[in-house]
């Protein structure tokens, strides 16, 4: 029997790619490690082909290789592709997690032997965090053979039925007419979908936005040289990083996160990752009985999205703290609602006041205050742009002033916090470009002369003026409100503390 397996197949998918991908990092481990094959067992491996060929009867083969290939230890899926028990445990608890999180959701696709504890790192002084998951005894890609062979152990000649663990999403449309809407692969296709595993990466999701329940994002590389990429997914930051580090705040903030690995664009061109599927899976009103893919991206790793998004990482992190059960991860915010527009190719700040529309909410953004301040100052973006959110910064400093200075001859303490809540309902209030400019105008009224203003009269009134830029400004406007930095705003020590109020809120 021979099979040949070409990058070029037109009938593969993303995920086929990656199960290809997971197959030629397989066979390369069990090549490095001189497995005992079954005798005639051999196989080619280039940058876009594996060509498996052996003698004998095929389920014998077939058995073999799935034996070898996806093991357990310790309770934990083992994938030999990833070389995983080699990898830090941190690692071999996500990409069990990830797996049962995503592909083997359900529980006929494995059997648990219970749970299991962990005590993981979060770096950060060795914080560490308590970690439960499921222990298996055995998983469904460990016997497929038998789905792939005829009785007599002869790889089948027509196509087979494709269960929704091989191919995630992939689902009966109608229970009523499973024959006419099942989803069917021929069975070498089946086989490399088996490896996709290996090559895909998982984040544990945990969004402001979303529902608050943890999870998983599944990240699927667009592969166009199988290794290179086999190079990329062992690179030493996915084999030694941190439970810390598996964490994301969304769809985008995972794909962009798993594309900027290391700290420069060159890296996904070096190693011919440009691109990746984001998706979720989950239970839906009209389909209970079965995972659906809740929603899916595809995003694109360009040289100005990799360089914005860098700049949003590095200020925008995630911070651990202490709870009763050790370390706890809390993902930011503002980087969810900046990483879902960069993954969607839109301006970075894009919908944010859609989006930021209840006060807790947007006391949740101004916890971040500094770093998104750092931000908006280093992003690529329009000068203008940040020409007018200099502008509101001067108006609210000189805003908050006038409140002070009212405050002291009354004696009284300055309400700074009202004002705030003033301007963000006068920003959700507005809906045209009539009741912006309304407001804008207002505004800058109000706060006296403003430098940036007057320098830049000309600019800043054809960027706020223009009726296809009110949505822009308004977004630009919530934005300095929430990273103002000057009288009136939290310090480091209350960011702290805030941290701790989201532990008892469950988010």
């Amino acid at each position: 029997m021979k099979l040949e397996f070409d990058l070029s197949n037109s009938s593969f998918t993303l995920l086929h790619c990656a199960g290809l991908a997971g197959l030629w990092m397989t066979l390369n481990q069990l090549g490095k490690e001189n497995a005992v094959c079954p005798e005639g067992l051999h196989w080619q491996l280039s940058d876009r082909k594996v060509i498996l060929d052996w003698e004998g009867n095929d389920k014998t083969v077939l058995e073999w290789l799935l034996k070898e290939s996806f093991q357990i230890n310790d309770g934990l899926i083992a994938l030999r592709g990833l070389d995983s028990q080699t990898m830090r445990k941190d690692a071999q608890v996500i990409v069990h997690q990830g797996i049962l999180g995503t592909f083997l959701q359900h529980t006929s696709t494995h059997k648990s032997t219970g749970t299991k504890t962990e005590s993981l790192s979060l770096g950060e002084g060795d914080r560490e965090i308590q970690v439960t998951y499921k222990s298996l005894q055995s998983y469904a890609y460990q016997d497929f053979a038998d789905n792939l062979c005829d009785k007599n152990g002869n790889l089948l000649t027509k196509s087979i039925s494709i269960a929704g663990w091989l191919s995630p999403g992939a689902v009966v449309r109608h229970v009523a007419f499973s024959s006419d809407t099942s989803f069917e692969e021929p069975p070498e296709n089946a086989f490399v979908l088996l490896f996709a595993p290996v090559a895909c990466y998982y984040y544990i999701l945990r969004s402001k936005l979303r529902d608050k329940r943890a999870q998983y994002a599944l990240v699927v590389p667009e592969i166009i040289d199988l290794a290179k990429y086999a190079q990329y997914r062992q690179n030493q930051h996915l084999r030694y990083a941190t439970y810390k580090d598996f964490h994301a705040s969304s769809l985008g903030d995972a794909g962009l996160k798993f594309l900027t690995l290391e700290s420069t664009i060159n890296v996904a061109k070096g190693f011919a990752v440009s691109r990746c599927q984001v998706f979720t899976l989950g239970t839906v009103a009209w389909a209970t009985q079965q995972k659906t893919r809740t929603d899916m991206y595809l995003v694109e790793a360009s040289q100005e999205i990799c360089q914005n998004y860098q700049i949003c990482n590095d200020w925008l992190r995630d911070k651990t703290v202490e709870s009763k059960n050790g370390g706890f991860v809390v993902t930011s915010f503002a980087r969810e609602l900046i990483a879902e527009n960069l993954a969607r190719n839109q301006p970075w700040y894009s919908s944010i006041s859609d989006k930021v529309n209840s006060n807790e909410l947007f006391k949740q953004l101004t916890y971040e205050r500094g770093g998104l301040y750092q931000v908006i100052q280093k992003v690529k973006s329009d000068e203008r742009e940040k020409l007018f959110v200099k502008a509101c910064h001067e108006a609210i400093k000189f805003t908050y002033g006038q409140i002070s200075e009212q405050a002291n001859r009354r004696r009284e303490v300055p309400n700074f916090e009202r004002e705030t809540v003033r301007i963000r309902t006068g920003l959700g209030r507005c809906k045209n470009s009539d009741t912006f400019r309304e407001f804008i105008t207002d505004f800058w009224s109000r706060a006296g002369k403003i430098p940036t203003l007057q320098e830049h009269w000309e600019e800043l009134m054809e960027f706020v003026m223009n009726e296809k830029n009110w949505k822009k400004s308004r977004d630009l406007a919530l934005l300095a409100l929430a990273s103002y930095k000057g009288k009136g705003t939290t310090n480091d020590t209350d960011e702290e503390q805030v941290d701790e109020d989201l532990i008892d809120i469950g988010i």
